[in-house]
């Protein structure tokens, strides 16, 4: 049935049946809306998970395994472009928590103002809305792939948007994180299920690395760069992006603060991403093995991973790709649910709550939170449809979600930014990243000093565009440029508001405290001195580093790398 055994539909329906009552039944603990937007009552092990889950999707597997196959082993950067910010979470981690937030939005909105606040909620509800289509369209795509185009994209879409959508707004972030653990494991497996039988297939890694050559004589697919796209400095400034950026993902904030102490949220981001990692190893390495498997045949990249899965799994053991199926919906579905709720926060509490209906019921904002969520839902399906590709949907991801990430670590780090400097910045990166995209742009770029040796533009296909770092080196620098030079230029925010900002930075979060309202301190804290790693008349607040906070940042650095070193070996020598 739809080119699936009677055990794969067993597979599927019992994971259907499984995650909906997981959804119902956290529903009996969501009483108001901070019960349903943030939850601050889970563990490391399912904080873990959970940041896994919601940071890990099958389009990315989709994403890397087409990059790979068109590229080589560079496609890994696709993922690995988080790679070595990962050890920055373990000191980002604290803040998110410390600031007691709801949503991002609290953050920019007792840092800046109300103002700022909003338009982070409209570029954070945009930023969404591409995400969600992304991950519904490489999901489409390999459920295509693996019932032999049997159920079709538009299908697959509306499967998977009831089922997030049914126990998402059942259960909130509560059911997310308690369904991201079950779907944390269905992914690991998925990911590394078909390694095995694919690199047999082709051979091995001493297969491969005798194989590729011929097939592409002028081409090294086992070179972790490809000079002429994936350089050391398209990495580099990927890398940068990802690691200015990651502050202004909504659902970051739940990844680091639904946690019940600090501790909780710092094992669980930098742990939960580094597992994600090592999936992007096994994506990869499919892709790559893909070149030769799939040697003198038409296939587009995007569904590579799931023919991969078609032609492999039923061979096994029936069932094995119903299991791939419910894994590969699982990865979608848990970032989607938790999205859907990070949106829907945003949503209630900083626009409609504070702007269109203050001083209504908890349960009215509850239920707001909740049919709201449908909407960034339903503008994401229609985003899933619009979209080219999944690489081209993931550029796009990358460069909406800086718009305002500037003005996050200016408010953060430097106490004189303003209001005003963040809107200019958030502006003028949006500017510059318009006209980056625009053919006079492109022109624009050409006639910049050095723009031919720099190489500022690229030829793709018919097409010459900015090259993509150098697209992100123009807007992020615009951004900083034009917020300092603005902040400097406008009126300083009041000094008791920063005192009370910054109070909230220091001040460490004891488990069990009560936080009446967002961004302030419990009455009986104890705010500790000032200690910081440059002179106070700097203006820059950049806090001494605990003990606790210096060794999982080297943790974290060994962590990556060890999983460098590793995939190296297994390139060339494994």
């Amino acid at each position: 049935m739809l080119g699936l055994h009677a055990a794969d539909i067993a597979m599927l329906a019992i994971y259907f049946a499984s995650i909906t009552c997981i959804g119902v039944w956290s529903a009996r603990r969501v009483k108001k809306t901070s019960d349903f937007v943030m939850p601050r009552r889970f563990g490391k092990t399912l904080m873990v998970f959970f940041s896994f889950g919601t940071g890990t999707h099958s389009d990315q597997a989709v994403g890397v395994a087409a990059k790979s196959y068109t590229s080589g082993v560079s496609g890994i950067w696709y993922q690995w472009l988080w790679l070595f910010a990962s050890p920055f979470y373990w000191l980002i981690a604290p803040a998110m928590r410390r600031f007691r937030a709801l949503t991002t939005a609290d953050v920019f909105e007792a840092r800046y103002d109300r103002s700022v606040a909003i338009l982070y909620a409209a570029v954070a509800l945009a930023a969404y809305t591409v995400n969600i289509g992304v991950m519904l369209k490489g999901s489409s795509a390999v459920v295509e792939a693996c019932t032999g185009d049997l159920i079709g994209a538009e299908i697959a879409i509306a499967i998977m948007t009831v089922l997030f959508v049914v126990y998402g707004m059942a259960g909130g972030l509560g059911a997310a994180v308690i369904t991201d653990f079950i779907q944390g494991v269905l992914t690991i497996a998925f990911s590394f299920i078909l390694l095995p039988y694919i690199l047999v297939e082709v051979g091995g890694m001493a297969g491969l690395r005798e194989t590729l050559p011929d097939l592409a004589p002028d081409r090294n697919y086992l070179s972790l760069v490809a000079p002429e796209e994936i350089s050391v400095f398209y990495v580099f400034m990927l890398c940068l992006n990802a690691l200015v950026n990651i502050v202004t993902q909504p659902h970051v904030m739940g990844n680091c603060a639904a946690g019940r102490t600090e501790l909780d949220g710092q094992v669980g981001f930098m742990g939960g991403n580094l597992i994600k990692r090592v999936c992007t190893i096994a994506w990869c390495l499919i892709g790559v093995a893909g070149i030769a498997h799939f040697a003198g045949s038409e296939i587009h990249e995007d569904q590579v991973f799931g023919e991969v899965a078609r032609q492999i799994l039923p061979a096994i053991l029936p069932g094995m790709l119903g299991l791939f199926l419910a894994g590969l919906l699982a990865s979608v579905m848990s970032s989607c649910d938790a999205f859907m709720v990070a949106s829907a926060g945003l949503f209630t509490e900083n626009i409609y709550k504070k702007w269109r209906r203050p001083g209504l019921s908890d349960r009215h904002y509850l239920w707001v939170a909740r049919i709201s969520s449908l909407g960034v839902v339903a503008a994401g399906v229609i985003c899933a449809f619009s979209l080219e590709g999944v690489v081209a949907g993931l550029e796009s991801f990358w460069k909406v979600n800086s718009l305002l990430a500037i003005a996050f670590w200016m408010g953060l780090f430097w106490r004189r930014a303003t209001p005003t400097g963040a809107w200019a910045s958030t502006l003028a990166l949006g500017l510059v990243w318009w006209i980056t995209n625009q053919s006079f742009g492109v022109e624009l770029a050409r006639r910049l000093p050095g723009a031919e040796a720099l190489g500022f533009v690229v030829e793709k296909g018919s097409k010459a565009e900015v090259f993509l770092p150098w697209q992100i080196a123009f807007f992020l620098a615009a951004g900083l440029v034009a917020g300092v030079a603005v902040s400097l230029f406008t009126r300083r925010v009041d000094s008791e508001k920063l005192e009370r900002f910054y109070a909230l930075v220091r001040t460490p979060v004891k488990e069990g405290e009560v936080v009446d309202e967002p961004c302030t301190l419990p009455a009986d804290a104890e705010v500790p001195p000032r200690r910081l790693l440059f002179p106070a008349w700097t203006g820059l607040e950049i806090l001494v580093p605990s003990r606790r906070s210096i060794i999982g940042f080297l943790v974290g650095w060994a962590a990556v790398a060890l999983l460098v070193g590793v995939f190296v070996w297994i390139v060339k020598a494994g």
